[in-house]
């Protein structure tokens, strides 16, 4: 386990992350067909697989950023409300938080940004949603309020090797109600992680698939460049021209006054 300390939304952390598959992305990660279609079969790759993909393999080259969900309103008014969210947090459990941020597993294919350590063996992962659906989705449906997050949830166990984590749930909008706290705590599934780390390890075959396209030397037509174009295939012999027919020969000029040759 590798554990930086890059504020999240920097430059730096921006960088640490080229080209990794993150938590917050492990169900596109693992997104599968669930049954037969012209895109595949069922359990192959679903189309947020294979773009998630692409991504990581471009930007692995690249070397520059391409991820653009960290880019919306939301994400940036989520990220701002955070600090605030950790501070309540703090103050109504007693409990204690080491702020970190990226963590990454020791071959640097994998990473989860966390919101926080607490205590020994717990995480902290903080949402501070600002559709009203979801949140009146959480509290209208505590059981449930954690399955949308369920993959990154046990992505950052599975990296960081904690036994549970505090899903935070944060709207100062609902103070006025005493709603603008929830926390729900989701202990480690092993069978789960185990499932989780199998399709992540699967797709991370189909990155590596996508790189050795891009790096493979080839003309500009895509074509490898040791490969010879082509030769147009010979017409079968039914569909073979036929001869031209030769231009009729020019009947012959008459001189004015002379008298033509006999024709025999």
């Amino acid at each position: 386990m590798i554990v930086l300390n890059h504020p999240q939304g920097s430059e730096d952390w921006l960088r640490a992350r080229l080209g990794v598959c993150t938590a917050s992305r492990f169900t596109d990660a693992r997104a599968k067909l669930s049954k037969a279609s012209k895109n595949g079969n069922a359990g192959d790759p679903a189309a947020d697989a294979i773009k998630y993909a692409w991504m990581l393999a471009v930007e692995t080259i690249a070397g520059e950023p391409l991820d653009e969900t960290f880019t919306t309103y939301a994400m940036r008014r989520g990220r701002e409300l955070e600090p605030q969210a950790r501070a309540v947090y703090e103050a109504r459990t007693g409990a204690w938080v080491e702020e970190v941020s990226l963590i990454l597993t020791d071959d640097s294919r994998f990473g989860y940004s966390a919101d926080g350590f607490r205590d020994h063996d717990g995480l902290i992962e903080i949402k501070c949603p600002m559709a009203c659906d979801k949140l009146g989705a959480v509290w209208s449906s505590p059981e449930t309020a954690h399955l949308e997050y369920i993959d990154q949830i046990n992505g950052g166990l599975w990296i960081t090797g904690r036994k549970y984590c505090d899903l935070i749930v944060y709207c100062p909008w609902l103070a006025p109600v005493g709603k603008d706290l929830f926390v729900k705590r989701i202990h480690r599934d092993e069978a789960a992680i185990e499932a989780l780390e199998s399709d992540l390890v699967t797709f991370l075959r189909l990155v590596d698939a996508n790189l050795a396209v891009l790096r493979a030397p080839t003309k500009m037509t895509g074509r490898p460049k040791d490969e010879e174009a082509p030769t147009p295939a010979a017409a079968p012999p039914w569909e073979a021209t036929a001869a031209p027919t030769p231009a009729a020969s020019p009947a012959p000029t008459v001189a004015p006054g002379a008298i033509p040759a006999p024709a025999f």
